[in-house]
């Protein structure tokens, strides 16, 4: 028995979600989440992980009931982290000549534990809650993001602006932009804005708001303060034309507010700008962004912080020339000489060293683990990491900052849970002679006696690749009820190349769907698997080539399409970035055979496989109409409904989160499989 065996025991699991470390290098502070006690949610915790390597055991830091997260370190050792648990009545004090904001429950606010120990004490708790705080390297000066209503100013003022709504009974929201919706959120009628404070500042730091109408300028993006404190760096998202955004880096002066643009071309984004341990450079990922014609195209730059535009910048460099990476985090080395970078990699996750001064690129990672969190030692010696792979949920290692190597495993909060089964590397070559390979997870009863039948997992994005632990799509629970399952990387899949990744731009149903095939051909040559009992399965870009498949084949014998894509003309109006889908199909006024080819719904009357279709309300990126006019769709042609069943969560979003929800979820996804792939009868699950 593994804790795959059982879906409680699964939900049981700790997941390690953050890292960060402590100034003099001795300890990380790691963010686990946990199911809580009542098992309707899951509550982050900050425990302690040594970085000696002498085998002691991880210690947890912070026990409220409410949960924290967010962690972040002062100069002095002192640990900040976000919590929306209640204060002590001693810690809560008016600004001068101000009154003091209520607490609001269920609110984050920013919190300070002291290096020397003791209790943690609230520093600042604005109405509408914390989004993200960073620190200054040497100095108390810490950097947050809150919600906070249009035309507000200060604490108090907003909170009285929202008592005010609330006792009128208005929810209404007013926009003046184009985007009004984000996955699973409103835009509105919050927007964010970035404030700082000193947090050793005596016991009651008032923040300054250096952005006072920032509208949706900040809304998710990163931000970071100089060691000194003195400038704030942060992505700043502006119009684009034709309702889209542009991502611009701008410094923000933390003590006038002033305002400049650093990053800023059109037709790149610029985003997760990192300062240099010296304060002088910025490193950041460019994104040219993807048309009709081209996919996008990322590379990784550094640009001096006293710059100008970045057309005008002769001392810009870029980091990976000619290197067809997918870079996705980034920090600097402790003297400045080089910046890590995380990026998707033949389903690896790697992290590279770019060499600022050679541009020598060098893989530190040599092992199939992905990596993120990147906390590099102050003597430039290791980099702390949290790795995870296909077959391993995130755990805490070092690796040598300088050279090649294997990770050294901490003693983190969680051990890696056994499995049941294993894993193996899958390679074939595609219609078109494009080499392809994958992840097939094994159970471990397959064999020739007792082959397995063979569940097609597509992966979402489509910009993804399997390479990394999934606490949502999880294969080896699957695993754990005989099921082989296959996770391929088809065209359009991230860390094989620019020209892989344009295989099937603007074209999803074409070799993206014959490269899933054709994996599923090389997978079942195996005597291990039962080529007579399959089935495939997907979400968001897995659950249109769910559709796709179910229109154009009938080989599976049950086919799960979860937050899928089915009439791309009707999710073109609804979903919460129709500019995205502008700018790689056109419009369907101006494109209408782009819409029309690439559009499942076209198919609808080929469809003989029975389906679950699968989908959640608050699911902003695939609109809950998808799934109704596909439900629809299939319940227009008799016969299409039979054995099919439409599973809807009223409250969830694009990914299904809650613990009981999540159950559920996989509870009915094993009883559809059951049914159509292994020949049981329906079991429909007891709280459905």
């Amino acid at each position: 028995m593994t804790p795959f065996d059982d879906l409680h025991d699964y939900l049981a699991l700790p997941r390690l979600t953050g890292l960060r470390l402590a100034p003099d290098g001795s300890w990380l502070a790691v963010t686990v989440s946990a199911l809580a006690a009542d098992g309707r949610t899951f509550r982050p915790s900050i425990w302690r992980v040594d970085t000696a390597g002498d085998g002691r055991p991880a210690e947890r830091l912070t026990r409220s009931a409410a949960g924290e997260d967010g962690a972040a370190f002062l100069p002095d050792g002192s640990l900040v982290f976000l919590s929306p648990r209640p204060a002590p009545p001693a810690t809560t004090h008016p600004g001068p000549e101000e009154e003091p904001a209520p607490d609001s429950p269920g609110q984050r606010a920013l919190w300070v534990l002291p290096a020397a120990g003791g209790e943690a004490r609230r520093v600042t708790a604005p109405p509408g809650g914390i989004s993200r705080v960073v620190t200054a390297a040497s100095s108390g000066r810490a950097a947050f993001t809150a919600a906070m209503l249009p035309g507000a100013s200060g604490a108090a003022a907003d909170a009285r602006q929202r008592r005010a709504r609330a006792d009128a009974g208005v929810t209404a929201i007013l926009h003046e932009s184009a985007l009004v919706r984000y996955w699973d959120h409103d835009l509105g009628p919050d927007e964010q804005r970035l404030l700082v404070l000193d947090v050793l500042a005596g016991e009651d730091p008032q923040p300054h708001d250096l952005t006072p109408r920032p509208g949706a300028a900040l809304d998710e993006h990163g931000f970071e303060l100089t060691p000194d404190g003195r400038l704030a760096v942060t992505g700043w998202s502006v119009d684009d034309g034709g309702g889209g955004l542009r991502k611009d880096v701008v410094v923000i002066d933390t003590g006038s507010g002033e305002r400049r643009t650093l990053l800023s071309v059109p037709g790149f984004d610029f985003t997760a700008p990192r300062v240099s341990p010296d304060g002088k450079r910025v490193v950041a990922i460019r994104e040219r962004h993807e048309s009709e014609d081209q996919a996008s195209a990322l590379t990784v730059i550094v640009v001096p912080l006293d710059g100008g535009a970045l057309q005008d910048c002769p001392e810009t460099l870029d980091l990976l020339p000619g290197l067809e990476h997918w870079p996705a985090e980034l920090a600097w080395a402790p003297d400045g000489s080089g910046v890590f970078i995380t990026t998707p990699d033949h389903g690896r996750g790697p992290v590279l060293r770019a060499d600022v001064g050679t541009g020598a690129v060098t893989r530190l990672s040599s092992d199939h683990g992905a990596y993120s969190c990147l906390c590099p030692s102050p003597d430039g010696q290791f980099l702390y990491v949290l790795r995870s792979a296909t077959d391993s949920p995130p755990q805490v290692v070092r690796l040598d900052a300088s050279r090649p190597g294997e990770p050294e495993f901490l003693p983190g909060p969680a051990a890696a849970p056994p499995l049941p089964g294993r894993l193996d590397e899958i390679e074939t070559t595609a219609a078109d002679g494009t080499p392809l390979r994958g992840w097939l997870v094994l159970p471990a009863a397959a064999s020739p006696d007792t082959p397995a039948p063979l569940l097609l997992w597509v992966h979402g994005g489509p910009y993804s690749s399997w390479n990394s632990w999934s606490w949502r799509w999880n294969p080896w629970l699957m695993a754990a009820r005989g099921y082989a399952v296959l996770l391929p990387d088809p065209g359009l899949s991230t860390g094989y190349g620019h020209e892989f990744l344009s295989r099937g731009h603007g074209a999803w149903g074409g070799l993206p769907f014959t490269d899933l095939m054709d994996f599923t051909d090389a997978a079942l040559t195996r005597p291990d698997l039962d080529a007579g009992r399959t089935a495939a399965m997907g979400g968001s870009f897995g659950g249109y080539m769910a559709n796709w498949i179910a229109g154009h084949t009938s080989r599976f014998q049950a086919i799960v399409s979860h937050a899928s894509l089915w009439a791309l003309e009707q999710m073109f109006g609804t979903t919460d970035c129709p500019a995205e889908w502008r700018r790689q199909l056109g419009t369907p006024a101006t494109a209408p055979e782009r819409y029309a080819g690439n559009s499942p719904d076209r198919h609808a009357a080929a469809i003989s496989t029975p389906m679950l279709v699968i989908h959640g309300d608050k699911d902003y990126r695939v609109p809950v109409g998808e799934a109704l006019r596909l439900w629809t769709d299939l319940a227009s042609r008799p016969g299409h409904l039979a054995g099919s069943k439409f599973l809807y969560f009223p409250d969830e979003n694009h990914w299904v989160l809650s613990p009981g929800n999540s159950l559920i979820w996989y509870e009915t996804v094993f009883a559809f499989l059951a049914q159509h792939v292994l020949g049981e009868p329906w079991h429909r699950p007891g709280l459905l």
